[in-house]
């Protein structure tokens, strides 16, 4: 398994943000969902070594977020829910910086090979404030995956897109599932129908579902995941 997480715990204060989870995942996409405040964020940043947890640990391509964080970069690809971009940078010039964060071996020709498997090909010389919503997303992707991580961590990935970006990126992230370890949260059940092989669902903190849609589905009288997700998390 690409990612092994053992009673990971956060706690801020007198709260327990995330409360002693524990599951595994391996090459597919792996819906992480929850309502708002559940622990999910929290979670991805710690398995991105980005906050350190309280206890508990986790290990991402066998590489302990504890001990050995930068080994964990390395294997790990993030996209963060405010996708946080140089927008003053030209998207290919953007590529280039992040390839030698990397010490990437032939930058060019990955930040090729990356800007076609992306489809920004059309706007790979214009300023990244220029962009529409949709590519900046697109950029933001890029770069998570530029380093060919074998895990990527994906945070609301698809937040205020049009419905044919929408479609563009869900058709990007099923391809990478097929080769790669993907965490993706959001809101937007649809896409994690359309797109992931497993959902965990979470909250308060703890998790309260954690199987396959299909059993999912099979152990809730085949209802709908939006109706499953509403009746493990509305108290």
């Amino acid at each position: 398994m690409s990612i092994r997480v053992e009673a990971l715990t956060k706690v801020y204060g007198q709260q327990k943000a995330v409360n002693s989870i524990s599951f595994e995942a391996g090459t597919g996409v792996l819906g992480f969902l929850g309502p708002n405040g559940a622990g999910k964020s929290t979670t991805m940043k710690m398995l991105t070594c980005f906050i350190p947890q309280t206890s508990g640990t986790a290990f991402v391509c066998g590489f302990d977020i504890s001990r050995q964080p930068l080994d964990v970069k390395r294997n790990i690809g993030y996209l963060p829910e405010s996708n946080p971009l140089y927008t003053d940078m030209y998207v290919k010039e953007s590529m280039a910086f992040v390839a030698g964060i990397h010490g990437l071996h032939e930058p060019d020709k990955r930040i090729a090979e990356v800007i076609e498997q992306t489809g920004l090909g059309p706007e790979q010389h214009k300023k990244i404030g220029q962009l529409s919503k949709g590519y900046r997303q697109r950029v933001g992707l890029a770069q998570a995956i530029l380093h060919n991580p074998q895990v990527l961590i994906l945070d609301e990935p698809t937040s205020g897109l049009d419905p044919n970006q929408l479609v563009g990126i869900r058709q990007l992230i099923t391809e990478l599932g097929k080769t790669k370890t993907i965490i993706l949260s959001t809101h937007i059940m649809q896409e994690v129908e359309a797109v992931c092989n497993r959902v965990i669902i979470i909250n308060q903190g703890s998790i309260v579902a954690n199987d396959t849609l299909v059993n999912l589905r099979s152990q809730n009288n085949n209802n709908t995941l939006e109706h499953i997700f509403i009746g493990l998390t509305n108290n």
